[in-house]
Order: C-alpha cells, then structure tokens, then sequence
C-alpha cells in the first residue's frame, strides 16, 4: 500500500534494503557488516567493557560502560541510564551505540548497555534475565561509577523497549533495583499482533507483520505467541497490573506495525495511575530516525528524547567549552 511519509524519509526508502528474517543468518551477518563499517566519534566519553555476574546458572553479561571523560572543572556523572538495543529479539548487541554516546555528551550521565543473549538460541527469559542482572550490578556499583541510586533509568528500543518494560515489571515485583523512569522507543510488546496497525502495515521499512511473526516465534518459541499462558514479562501488554511501575515515555511511529500496542501501553499505564507521555512522530517508519538521522522530523525525536530523559533524571543539560 502507498503511505505518506515525511518528504525527507520517502527519499531513503528506495535505498534501503529489504530486512527477511526468514534468513536470520544473513540478517545477522548483514548487521555485523555495517557495524564492523561505522567509526564513532567517541571523543569526551569513557568506554569499557565489563562482564557482570549473570543470572544463576547462566554465564556473565558482557556490557558496556560509557561515562563522561574526567576533565578538569566537568563534575561527575549524577544519574543512570540502563540501555538495551532493538533488532527483534534476534539480532543486535552492545557495539559503540551513537545514541549512548549523545547522551553522555548531553547529559552528563553514565550509560550501561547491555549485551543480552538473542533469541532463538536463548528464548524467554534468557534475555531479561540478562537485562536484570544488567540492572543489579548497575544499582550495586552506583557509587563507583558516580551514579545517585535513586536516579536510575531504563531505556530501550523496538524490541528493547519491550525488555525495558519487562525489566520494569520485573524490578517492581521482586523488590530488586529500583527504576525511577522507563523511556520506551517504539515498544514491541504484544505477541497476539492483532492491533490495526499489525494487521494494516505488512510491508512497511525495516519492520512488516512478517518479521514481527518470526521475532516473536524466535523469542517465545514457535507457536506460543498469541497463546493464554505467555507471561507478562514476556509481552508487557499482557499485564494486568501496572500499578508502581516507574513514570514512562513512549515514542511511537506513524507507519509502524507496533504503533498501536504503544499507544494502548501507555493508556493502560494511565488508567493504572502511572504518569506516562506518548508522542506520535507524523509521516515515520519503524527505525527511521536512525536511517534517516539528518531529516526534521528525525532530529526532533532525538532533541526530545535529550529533553525527557533530562527532566526524568533531573539533570540540565551539559555546558561545552
């Protein structure tokens, strides 16, 4: 079907190539490709690798530690940010992020990024489990890395925001590392794909029905999703009770087949009492602020994402010489 996108992405969407993950290992080396081609520039942050204990009986979590560089006159770091990558469950990992790094820059905060097992080798829980071990070791180094404990947020995109969601429920019923904001980036978080976006958009840019059918299979095991007992914590949409879950941000855009479960996540997280802000970006696809990161409507999201994240963490942005 024809669909009105934003002038400045229509002009990319001819260029981009198709993404199938009937052909998971050619998605994966294709990913590895372009990551192996990128050279960010790092300059003003701190970047180390540290493998944190895993969940039991699981192995370490590699993650990935950005801070701002020590500088003269430049205070440390005040708050925390837990960032975890999209790719449907499937594909990504914790390679130099530009998003991580703009945000240190900006902020001034610390960013772990977490480097979770990927499904299907490691379906559900494996992930989480990851990302909450992520998070345990993130609040219990607080001190060491320069971060107020009670200034501790989540971010994640696609299907990270569905981890951050997740993980959200997660921390709140065992009682674990508390999290003071979930900043959610075009959530995945319903395997029954039966919202009128999922069922309208199957041949949009980067994410169509047909690849969220497969992400989904390869995360809970084929066959499961749509069925009765898949866990919240799995599918945050399936959640019944949101009650005490932190403040939320959710990004959602206009041509996404996950548009409409993001919009009804944060009416449910409303109607349970918890404060959250939605922001539809007009004319978007799936990704399209990272393919297309010099269009308008692109850099708005971006300049957003600095300003709630800012407000959530109660920082100002950092001043530059």
């Amino acid at each position: 079907m024809a669909y009105r996108f934003d002038p400045e992405l229509a002009a990319v969407v001819p260029m981009l190539p198709a993404l199938d993950f009937t052909d998971l290992a050619a998605v994966r080396a294709s990913f590895a490709e372009a990551r192996h081609g990128q050279r960010r520039d790092t300059s003003g942050v701190d970047i180390r690798v540290v493998h944190v204990p895993g969940p039991p009986g699981a192995p370490e979590v590699p993650v990935r530690v950005y801070q701002p560089a020590r500088t003269a006159g430049r205070p440390g770091a005040s708050a925390g940010l837990l960032h975890i990558h999209g790719g449907g469950f499937v594909i990504g990992d914790r390679g130099v992020q530009r998003a991580c790094l703009d945000l240190v820059r900006a902020l001034n905060l610390v960013v772990v990024a977490v480097d979770y097992r990927l499904a299907p080798e490691y379906p559900f829980p494996a992930a989480l489990e990851d990302c909450y071990a992520a998070l345990t070791w993130l609040a219990s180094n607080a001190a060491g890395l320069g971060i107020d404990p009670a200034r501790v947020a989540v971010r994640g995109t696609s299907a990270g925001a569905g981890l951050a969601a997740g993980l959200a429920l997660l921390a709140r019923d065992r009682g674990g590392s508390p999290l003071c904001f979930q900043f959610l980036a075009v959530p995945e978080l319903d395997d029954r794909l039966d919202t009128a976006s999922m069922r309208q958009f199957v041949d949009t840019p980067v994410l169509n029905r047909s690849n969220a059918v497969i992400s989904w299979n390869a995360y809970l095991g084929e066959g499961i999703p749509g069925t009765p007992d898949v866990s919240p914590y799995a599918a945050p949409a399936r959640a019944t009770d949101l009650i005490g879950l932190p403040p939320a941000y959710i990004s959602v855009m206009e041509f996404d087949p996950l548009r409409d479960e993001g919009i009804a996540y944060a009416q449910a997280l409303l109607a349970a009492g918890v404060p959250a802000e939605l922001h539809l970006f007009p004319g978007t696809f799936h990704g399209s602020g990272g393919i297309a990161p010099h269009a308008t409507v692109s850099r708005r999201e971006r300049a957003e994402a600095t300003t709630v994240l800012a407000t959530a963490l109660g920082l100002s942005p950092a001043t530059t010489d």
